[in-house]
């Protein structure tokens, strides 16, 4: 069984960790390290910003969400390469869909890098829908929003 928690002080370690294992695979793709792998994560859980998705005691998911005055940005998901397949993509994405109804949010809004093609399958399969392509903070990427 998953469970989705808000991450503690003391994950920031195995955040780095996960992200830098789920993502490995698109550097040579991209050309240099997804943002995820250069990411602050003891500030962003400070900033309580961060929830995990633990199986088994294990630390397998991590998800990063930003409050925005009109709709919710996931600015993260990712899944330790050992957990892929067992549906904790899907139900990070739900946490996030439900912490959006929780704080009055009607849509969902990520993005994720046009090198990760396998994602621009995966989202739409999970009712997003891509509104624009473009390159921010130096990245390719590709748009989604969900509305709920």
């Amino acid at each position: 069984m998953v469970m989705i928690r808000a991450a503690h002080p003391r994950d920031t370690g195995a955040l780095a960790d996960l992200a830098r294992t789920a993502y490995a695979r698109y550097v040579e793709r991209m050309g240099t390290e997804p943002a995820p792998m250069q990411a602050d994560y003891a500030s962003l859980v400070d900033a309580g910003q961060v929830w995990v998705a633990e199986h088994d005691g294990d630390l397998v998911g991590l998800l990063v969400l930003k409050l925005e005055h009109d709709h919710l940005l996931l600015d993260n998901v990712a899944v330790s390469p050992d957990a892929q397949g067992l549906g904790i993509g899907a139900q990070l994405l739900a946490f996030a869909e439900e912490q959006a109804r929780e704080h009055c949010l009607a849509e969902v809004r990520l993005y994720t890098n046009e090198a990760m093609t396998e994602n621009l399958a995966y989202y739409p399969r999970h009712g997003f829908i891509e509104t624009h392509r473009g390159t921010d903070h130096g990245y390719r990427r590709v748009f989604f929003s969900k509305y709920l």
